[in-house]
């Protein structure tokens, strides 16, 4: 992190957030709610999916492309199963109300999947694959991501998002596993990170349609990004948008609106929930107990030379949310000049730094 950057309380933040989302018209339940998600994300290190994303939020807001205030429903509610409408609101408030009904099919079926349309950028998928684990239960996540910027393997129409996926398992004296990825080498947002900040790119994250490395952030609309392990990011992108676009009646492929370019029309992204009941399998006791020592001998494994020691998947976050629960969320200069203007155009009281003023 950039040794300029300021700090801010989370309760400072998640202030301002809300402040802001009422100014565009969102009522202030839905607003706190969805500020909360994103101080959440903040916490826990994903810089890229939290207060950073306001911006673009707003511009949606503003100009009409996502609903200020929807009215969520469920489409079709199966025992184990069902579909819910987002309405085209705030991402975070479908997809928050998707895992909650797919936590309570899952205590009552041993398993909950519900799927959703006509919804938005809901942040990092770790926000909602942790819940179920407080309730001994496994989290999967699946979303079509808010703009394309990959094709086919071996072809040259952006066809495909970074499409994350995301897993969660439940511990027992241990921290769960929280796995949350992209199908690509790189998320979309950190290159978004890095142009803000000035920095360029690592070899590797994308290339020019010339198949050269291209590492200026700034230039990203003129290549590719690049899917993990070549075609086999190809075809996982191609089976969790089918899962959470097609199958939900979301858009997918050539359907799929760039959320950033395009501030007026509805997105209809897609994504999937899932919540898997321990007790459906095992005695969740035993399982927990297993699950710690599967983690303890990851970590007992020798390292290479010039390794960090063994982490889980998951540890890095943890680490990072217990600091910044202390220190602050830190904020990137430019970052903090791009909110100040926002809270000037919106007419609310801009972010105070825990040293002061920014």
């Amino acid at each position: 992190m950039n040794s300029e950057s300021s700090r801010y309380s989370a309760a400072e933040v998640e202030r301002f957030l809300t402040d802001a989302f009422v100014a565009l018209g969102v009522p202030a339940r839905d607003a706190g709610v969805v500020a909360g998600l994103m101080v959440k994300a903040d916490l826990h290190g994903h810089d890229t999916h939290g207060i950073f994303r306001l911006k673009q939020y707003s511009a949606r807001l503003r100009d009409g492309g996502t609903n200020a205030r929807p009215t969520l429903s469920v489409i079709v509610d199966r025992d184990a199963t069902a579909i819910v409408d987002g309405d085209n609101g705030l991402g975070h408030l479908a997809m928050l109300y998707a895992t909650e009904l797919a936590m309570e099919k899952a205590e009552r079926h041993g398993i909950g999947w519900v799927g959703v349309r006509n919804g938005n950028h809901a942040g990092p998928a770790s926000l909602y694959v942790g819940m179920p684990v407080e309730r001994d239960m496994i989290g999967l996540y699946g979303a079509v991501g808010s703009a394309n910027h990959v094709p086919p393997w071996g072809g040259t129409d952006l066809l495909l998002g970074t499409n994350p996926i995301a897993i969660a398992v439940p511990a027992g004296d241990e921290p769960p596993l929280i796995l949350d990825m992209a199908t690509t080498v790189a998320a979309a947002g950190k290159i978004k990170t890095l142009a803000q900040r000035g920095e360029a790119m690592p070899e590797g994250w994308m290339v020019g349609r010339d198949g050269k490395p291209l590492t200026d952030p700034s230039r990203q609309k003129e290549g590719f990004l690049l899917p993990i392990g070549g075609p086999k990011g190809y075809g996982l992108a191609m089976a969790i948008g089918l899962l959470a676009g097609t199958l939900n009646g979301a858009a997918f492929g050539k359907d799929v609106v760039d959320f950033t370019a395009d501030t007026v029309s509805p997105t209809n992204t897609g994504q999937f929930f899932a919540a898997i009941s321990v007790a459906a399998f095992a005695d969740p006791d035993q399982f927990k107990r297993t699950v710690d020592a599967v983690f303890q001998d990851m970590r007992a494994s020798p390292v290479l030379p010039g390794q960090d020691p063994v982490r889980i998947p998951g540890e890095r976050s943890l680490a990072v949310f217990r600091e910044r629960s202390v220190s602050g969320i830190p904020m990137h200069p430019n970052l903090v000049a791009v909110l100040r203007k926002t809270a000037n155009e919106l007419g609310v009281t801009p972010l105070a730094a825990i040293d002061g003023p920014a």
